[in-house]
């Protein structure tokens, strides 16, 4: 496929209060990123204004080209590099948890908003989103799942079939969930021979503890990077001749068009 791609997942502290001190972490943060060559950062659910922040939410939202993207355009810019985080956005009168995308050029590559809002106070505050947009950047085909949505393996089999190499998860997954990170989510990438990144939160917002555990899957079952339960940014190279590879030899995408599912009735 070509020049091998340097994808930087971040794993950000949950405990930043403002969005300010969010900023200025990823700021800080950016030059040893950019140092090491990463051509995309991708930061966790709702990275901009935190997770677990109630009603607050209503007033931290914004739409898509406000103030929080303006400062993201910018670093993304002055690192040469692009940047993929969460963040609440306004539009319509309402609110969706959404993440998106801006080049080392400064112009956005992506928008999703998430599909499925889970049970929980999530539910009193987001509207769901719809459809799966795939972007292409450096030649590579991407999409974005965000958190819940990516525990369904009908969304990523879906966005694997149109094409996606390399499946972004920001999530914000809670620490009673260690099977969801460490088992169910990497088995997303292994059934359908593509790359994962599942950027997660680290620490304790508001008395909500997050499990870290950030990864890189591989399209064979492997992992290239796992983050602990610590802030931390972890790295991986990734080749894009394991996916033909994966592919080829496990073609799930393929022969799952030979299934016969309906039974007939005698």
């Amino acid at each position: 496929m070509g020049p091998k791609f340097h994808l930087a997942v971040g794993q950000s502290p949950a405990e930043l209060s403002s969005t300010e001190q969010r900023l200025d972490w990823l700021s800080a943060t950016l030059s040893e990123v950019a140092r090491r060559g990463a051509d995309l950062l991708l930061l966790p659910e709702l990275f901009a204004t935190g997770y677990n922040i109630g009603v607050e939410v209503e007033k931290r939202a914004e739409p898509a080209d406000g103030q929080i993207a303006k400062e993201i355009t910018r670093l993304a810019k002055s690192h040469a590099l692009a940047i993929h985080y969460g963040f609440p956005e306004a539009a319509g009168g309402m609110i969706f948890n959404s993440a998106q995308c801006f080049g080392p050029d400064g112009k956005r590559l992506s928008i999703s908003r998430k599909l499925l809002i889970p049970p929980g106070f999530e539910r009193d505050y987001f509207t769901p989103g719809q459809g799966c947009a795939l972007f292409t950047y450096l030649g590579v085909r991407i999409a974005t799942l965000i958190c819940y949505d990516a525990e369904f393996p009908e969304t990523v089999r879906h966005v694997a079939s149109r094409g996606a190499v390399l499946i972004l998860v920001p999530t914000a997954l809670g620490a009673q969930w260690e099977w969801v990170a460490k088992r169910m989510i990497p088995s997303r990438a292994y059934e359908n021979g593509v790359f994962l990144a599942y950027a997660n939160s680290a620490g304790t917002e508001r008395g909500l503890e997050f499990l870290g555990q950030s990864f890189i899957a591989t399209p064979d079952g492997q992992e290239l990077a796992r983050a602990g339960a610590e802030a931390e940014v972890i790295y991986g190279t990734l080749d894009f001749d394991r996916v033909s590879s994966a592919q080829s030899r496990l073609p799930y995408l393929s022969d799952r068009k030979l299934l016969e599912l309906d039974v007939r009735e005698p």
